[in-house]
């Protein structure tokens, strides 16, 4: 009889495979990074084809660390980085171009000026998001304006656009030949093109941006069996794919935030906080993104406000890879501990623009504060700080939409192993901070979906009955202390505005 379910987990600057057994503890796992492509200043890019090729490799090797076979797997389910747009043949399995990634800034210029007529009311209405570069719907509009036969392709029905589910399910269950074009809500809800409340393609958001209809996947709940995967594929064998959710998304159900009011902030790329506000359509006065939570089988929708924050552990990365300050991005632990505090640095890594609760893309990176007294050690632990304190900015914006009363806050993800940030978050935000026993909870969530539409796991209940926790941080500052702190950062906030100048 199969016992585990598998997860891959496409992110932002890599991809991983995990596999999971009944009680939510992790069998095996292995992991590939891939290439970041910075064409020019605000462009990201990936290569479609590396993506696919690092997901059959992970698969492949991680099934061979486990020493089992598709037949030992009930089913997978696939999370991915969301907004991140691909448009590829279909007939040949060809991307017409790169990979536009969510943290690209080319269309800033397009969405700003819709932000300021009724078009970006409706979007702001329909989609519940404000018009932003990060969403895939402008990426799509460059795209089709700018690459050659794309436009003549895409009214043919041969061009079709995914975010990368979209892509690596299409492969998986057979590409080129009888592939399933499909996505789930919640990555179609990152477009700007889907209606929140009826959870279909909007033919008034499609104009605005001249998107064919045609080249949009089937939208589909998170959770139910789609098809399966190809014999021929890096399984092996048949295994149903029953489970897809934006990363996001994924880490709520993964962090088993299944009530109204429960939170999780995950440390990755960039941070993303993201509050069950249950069947509810809640509308954000302070900057942050009405969206879905999930979807599961039949069940009515549930949503989510979230507050997306677009660099936080790359930041890290950026000291390690564009500075060479640091030669790993554990380093900043100690770094940053080495001093007694930041010196009177801040550093805001706006290096995409301001996301949630600001929306400003016309801002860029600083580092204020300095003088000769200062040292790398107070980089990278304003480095750290900054990861902190743009997440109390979006837990206050919370607290204001949803009248939230935060009680402790659950997080995940790859930076949380780092024990000083999350002191430091836990000082800044005046609460505890607790972190489960599973920290890559979107991989763990995206499991979870598909054991719930096989019958892996019977209800969301024995999920919770999962959860256990690994570690927990108590403030220990005054309100003194982070009143303090908050204005100066502030204050180096309103040093990144209107630094580009979009017209």
């Amino acid at each position: 009889m199969a016992k585990y379910v598998g997860a891959i987990d496409q992110g932002t600057t890599s991809t991983r495979f995990m596999i999971f057994d009944h009680d939510g503890h992790e069998v095996a796992r292995h992991q590939l990074e891939h290439e970041q492509i910075l064409p020019r200043a605000g462009w990201v890019e990936h290569d479609p084809h590396e993506i696919w090729e690092a997901t059959q490799d992970v698969v492949e090797a991680a099934l061979g660390r486990a020493g089992i076979t598709a037949d030992d797997l009930v089913a997978i389910g696939v999370t991915n980085q969301r907004e991140t747009t691909v448009v590829w043949d279909r007939r040949t399995g060809e991307p017409y171009y790169n990979a536009i990634v969510w943290q690209d800034t080319r269309t800033d210029t397009v969405v700003s000026a819709l932000d300021k007529t009724d078009a970006g009311r409706l979007i702001h209405e329909r989609a519940g998001l404000p018009p932003a570069p990060y969403f895939a719907g402008s990426k799509i509009q460059w795209i089709l304006g700018n690459v050659d036969g794309v436009r003549s392709d895409a009214e043919a029905g041969h061009a079709i656009f995914g975010t990368i589910d979209s892509w690596l399910i299409w492969w998986l269950t057979g590409g080129p030949d009888g592939g399933l074009h499909m996505t789930d809500v919640t990555n179609a809800s990152r477009t700007m093109l889907m209606d929140l409340e009826t959870l279909e393609w909007d033919d008034e958001l499609l104009a605005l941006f001249d998107v064919p209809r045609s080249m949009l996947p089937e939208i589909r709940s998170s959770s139910e069996v789609y098809g399966s995967t190809t014999a021929d594929g890096p399984f092996g064998g048949e295994v149903s794919i029953a489970g897809d959710l934006g990363d996001q998304h994924a880490a709520l159900v993964g962090q088993v935030c299944f009530q109204p009011g429960e939170l999780k902030n995950t440390y990755g790329t960039g941070n993303f906080l993201v509050l069950n506000t249950g069947t509810d359509i809640v509308r954000s006065d302070n900057g942050l993104l009405t969206t879905l939570a999930y979807k599961l089988g039949d069940a009515p929708a549930v949503y989510a406000l979230e507050g997306s924050i677009a660099v936080t552990g790359s930041a890290i990365q950026w000291l390690r890879d564009q500075l060479g300050l640091i030669k790993a991005a554990a380093e900043t632990e100690g770094l940053a501990a080495s001093v007694d505090d930041n010196g009177g640095v801040y550093f805001v890594p706006a290096f995409s623009g301001l996301f949630a609760p600001y929306w400003r893309s016309d801002a860029r990176g600083v580092i204020v504060g300095l003088s000769r007294y200062n040292t790398v050690a107070h980089i990278a632990r304003a480095a750290l700080e900054a990861i902190c304190y743009q997440s109390r900015d979006v837990v206050d914006a919370m607290i204001a939409d949803a009248d939230l009363d935060l009680e402790i806050l659950r997080v995940d993800g790859g930076v949380t192993a780092n024990d000083l940030c999350m002191q430091i978050q836990a000082d800044i935000l005046g609460v505890p901070v607790s972190r489960p026993v599973v920290a890559e909870t979107t991989a763990l969530g995206a499991a979870y979906a598909a054991g719930l539409a096989t019958g892996f796991w019977s209800s969301t209940d024995e999920l919770v009955a999962n959860w256990n926790e690994s570690m927990r941080w108590e403030s220990t500052s005054t309100q003194e202390q982070r009143d303090t702190g908050h204005a100066q950062w502030k204050k180096a906030v309103d040093r990144t505005l209107g630094w580009v100048d979009l017209g």
